[in-house]
Protein backbone atom coordinates (compact mmCIF):
# COMPACT_ATOMS: atom_id res chain seq x y z
CA UNK A 1 0.00 0.00 0.00
CA UNK A 2 2.74 2.63 1.16
CA UNK A 3 4.62 1.84 -2.44
CA UNK A 4 1.42 2.46 -4.62
CA UNK A 5 0.75 5.68 -2.97
CA UNK A 6 1.64 8.55 -5.33
CA UNK A 7 3.76 10.14 -2.62
CA UNK A 8 6.03 7.48 -0.37
CA UNK A 9 6.32 9.17 2.79
CA UNK A 10 10.00 9.95 3.95
CA UNK A 11 11.44 7.83 6.65
CA UNK A 12 9.14 4.83 6.34
CA UNK A 13 9.44 1.80 8.16
CA UNK A 14 8.16 -1.65 7.25
CA UNK A 15 8.40 -3.64 10.80
CA UNK A 16 7.42 -7.51 10.73
CA UNK A 17 7.93 -10.77 12.49
CA UNK A 18 11.12 -12.73 11.03
CA UNK A 19 8.84 -14.74 8.13
CA UNK A 20 9.91 -16.36 5.51
CA UNK A 21 8.48 -13.95 3.13
CA UNK A 22 9.97 -10.69 4.90
CA UNK A 23 13.41 -12.54 4.89
CA UNK A 24 13.54 -13.10 1.29
CA UNK A 25 15.56 -11.52 -0.62
CA UNK A 26 13.23 -10.11 -3.13
CA UNK A 27 11.70 -8.68 -0.60
CA UNK A 28 14.59 -7.21 1.12
CA UNK A 29 15.44 -5.55 -2.35
CA UNK A 30 12.16 -4.39 -3.09
CA UNK A 31 12.04 -2.38 -0.03
CA UNK A 32 15.50 -1.17 -0.64
CA UNK A 33 14.46 -0.27 -3.99
CA UNK A 34 12.15 2.11 -1.94
CA UNK A 35 14.03 3.53 0.63
CA UNK A 36 11.99 1.86 2.92
CA UNK A 37 13.58 0.84 6.15
CA UNK A 38 13.14 -2.83 7.49
CA UNK A 39 12.36 -3.55 11.12
CA UNK A 40 11.73 -7.08 12.42
CA UNK A 41 11.40 -8.82 15.99
CA UNK A 42 14.32 -9.76 18.17
CA UNK A 43 13.24 -13.16 17.98
CA UNK A 44 11.06 -15.47 15.99
CA UNK A 45 8.35 -15.49 18.53
CA UNK A 46 4.71 -14.86 17.80
CA UNK A 47 3.85 -13.48 20.76
CA UNK A 48 6.17 -10.66 20.41
CA UNK A 49 4.66 -8.59 18.19
CA UNK A 50 1.09 -9.04 20.61
CA UNK A 51 2.03 -6.60 22.84
CA UNK A 52 2.66 -4.02 19.93
CA UNK A 53 -0.21 -4.93 17.69
CA UNK A 54 -2.73 -4.63 21.14
CA UNK A 55 -0.96 -0.91 21.26
CA UNK A 56 -1.90 0.14 17.69
CA UNK A 57 -5.10 -1.04 17.76
CA UNK A 58 -5.74 1.30 21.21
CA UNK A 59 -3.91 3.90 19.25
CA UNK A 60 -6.52 3.37 16.58
CA UNK A 61 -9.68 2.53 18.21
CA UNK A 62 -9.21 4.98 21.58
CA UNK A 63 -7.21 7.80 20.05
CA UNK A 64 -9.00 7.89 16.81
CA UNK A 65 -5.30 7.82 14.96
CA UNK A 66 -6.03 5.40 12.08
CA UNK A 67 -6.93 8.51 9.97
CA UNK A 68 -4.11 9.47 8.90
CA UNK A 69 -2.09 13.41 9.13
CA UNK A 70 -1.08 15.55 6.46
CA UNK A 71 2.42 14.96 7.72
CA UNK A 72 4.29 13.02 9.65
CA UNK A 73 5.28 15.76 12.70
CA UNK A 74 1.43 15.84 13.35
CA UNK A 75 0.84 12.29 13.56
CA UNK A 76 4.56 12.27 15.72
CA UNK A 77 3.13 14.84 18.17
CA UNK A 78 -0.72 12.76 18.01
CA UNK A 79 1.27 9.65 19.47
CA UNK A 80 3.44 10.90 22.09
CA UNK A 81 0.19 12.72 23.12
CA UNK A 82 -1.58 9.81 23.12
CA UNK A 83 0.93 7.39 24.80
CA UNK A 84 1.31 9.87 27.48
CA UNK A 85 -1.99 9.86 28.36
CA UNK A 86 -2.28 5.95 27.90
CA UNK A 87 0.67 5.57 30.26
CA UNK A 88 0.02 8.51 32.95
CA UNK A 89 -3.95 9.72 32.92
CA UNK A 90 -5.75 6.79 31.40
CA UNK A 91 -6.67 4.05 34.68
CA UNK A 92 -6.40 0.95 33.58
CA UNK A 93 -8.69 -2.01 35.13
CA UNK A 94 -6.46 -4.47 35.08
CA UNK A 95 -4.37 -2.59 37.08
CA UNK A 96 -6.89 -2.00 39.75
CA UNK A 97 -7.80 1.32 38.27
CA UNK A 98 -4.36 2.64 38.20
CA UNK A 99 -2.28 4.06 35.20
CA UNK A 100 0.41 2.12 33.88
CA UNK A 101 2.98 5.01 35.06
CA UNK A 102 1.56 4.80 38.87
CA UNK A 103 2.04 0.69 38.72
CA UNK A 104 5.87 1.62 37.56
CA UNK A 105 6.21 3.89 39.76
CA UNK A 106 4.52 2.11 42.66
CA UNK A 107 2.81 5.09 43.78
CA UNK A 108 -0.99 5.90 44.33
CA UNK A 109 -3.02 8.05 41.57
CA UNK A 110 -2.82 11.50 41.36
CA UNK A 111 -6.60 11.90 41.56
CA UNK A 112 -6.02 15.44 40.51
CA UNK A 113 -4.69 14.21 36.89
CA UNK A 114 -7.42 11.90 36.35
CA UNK A 115 -10.05 15.27 36.96
CA UNK A 116 -11.81 13.38 39.77
CA UNK A 117 -11.78 16.47 42.01
CA UNK A 118 -12.71 19.03 39.38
Amino acid sequence: MAINQEELQPDLIHHSDRGLQYCCYEYQQLLRDHQIQPSMTEQYDPYENALAERMNGILKTEFLLEDGFPNSQLAQLAIEEAIDTYNSLRPHLSLDMKTPQEVHQNKTPNVEALGVLN
